[in-house]
């Protein structure tokens, strides 16, 4: 089974879940009304990301933090299972260092997560499903290069080299203390390539200066928000 299948079975599985649910109206207390009318199932929220790149073995990468904030759509549900639809704005990327050089690179992602979820308790929610990514923009800063000859910092900054479309897998847990209120954590596995082959941009490929072309993204989110 490829990862672009197991994806799609992934992202599928929400929607499943939710047709299986039963339509048919249950009594209602009047609190349960009342919880009904406040929460709509959309809601913001934002955090912090610690991201970094997996298959590096060419080079030394460490955790770049940055931010990351957006809206969801995940209709209430009283059984065990649910859905969850997102549209994030995710700031990402890595730290690395080699003998003479060191620097970070910076992408920016459009994110889209698809999500089943499980209702533990009224308090505790599974999250896991994939998702699928559009890079806006990336950089380096090689303000801290330790060497004058850095090939590093211009290629790792030309949008030539990255793939634009991302794919992978998230799991995560969330927190519902009070009504409304949501405290989240989120790992989010990247199975596409942060880099595009260099076969595909440079007249030999040999010289390329990408660390390995099959790194890919990891990042570990925590967030805040509230549902409407």
């Amino acid at each position: 089974m490829t990862a672009k299948t197991i994806l799609l079975m992934t992202i599928l599985l929400p929607f499943v879940a939710s047709a299986q649910t039963p339509s048919e109206p249950q009594p209602e207390s009047k609190k349960e009304h009342k919880e009904k009318r406040v929460q709509r199932g959309i809601g913001i929220k934002a955090g912090v990301n610690f991201a970094n790149v997996r298959n590096t073995q060419s080079i030394n990468t460490s955790n770049q933090t940055g931010f990351m904030a957006g809206a969801f759509l995940a209709p209430p549900s009283k059984g065990l299972m649910g859905y969850r639809a997102e549209i994030i704005y995710s700031k990402q990327g890595y730290n690395y260092s080699t003998q003479s050089k060191t620097g970070s690179v910076l992408l920016d992602y459009i994110i889209m997560p698809h999500l089943t979820t499980i209702n533990l308790t009224k308090f505790v929610q599974l999250q896991l499903g994939g998702q699928v990514a559009y890079l806006l923009s990336a950089k380096s800063d090689s303000s801290k290069v330790s060497s004058s000859n850095n090939p590093y910092g211009a290629a790792f900054g030309t949008m030539d080299m990255y793939n634009r479309f991302d794919y992978g897998l998230g799991a995560g847990v969330e927190l519902h203390p009070v009504s409304g209120l949501m405290i989240g954590v989120r790992m989010n596995f990247s199975l596409a390539n942060v880099y595009k082959d260099p076969s595909s941009f440079m007249t030999n490929p040999s010289q390329s200066p990408i660390p390995k072309i099959e790194a890919k993204n990891n990042v570990l989110q925590l967030s805040a928000g509230w549902i409407f």
